[in-house]
C-alpha cells in the first residue's frame, strides 16, 4: 500500500490530542466582531472537539495523526 498524503488544509485546521480526540477552533470569530457581544466572543475563543460522523472523514485526511 502506498504512503498516504496528509491533507495540508486539514493539517492546519485540526489537531489530534494525546487521547486521540480531534480538536478544532470555533467558527464566527473572524470579522464583524463589533456586533457580537463580549460574552459570545469570549466563548468562541476556546477550541472544541469534533463530534459525530465528521470524525471519520477528518481521520482520513489526517492519516498520521498530526
Amino acid at each position: 500500500m502506498p504512503k498516504l498524503k496528509t491533507s495540508r488544509g486539514a493539517r492546519k485546521r485540526f489537531k489530534v490530542t494525546g487521547t486521540g480526540k480531534i480538536v478544532r477552533a470555533k467558527a464566527y470569530r473572524r470579522h464583524i466582531l463589533s456586533t457580537k457581544r463580549r460574552k459570545r466572543k469570549r466563548r468562541l475563543r476556546h477550541d472544541t472537539t469534533v463530534t459525530g460522523s465528521d470524525k471519520k472523514a477528518i481521520r482520513r485526511l489526517l492519516p498520521y495523526g498530526f
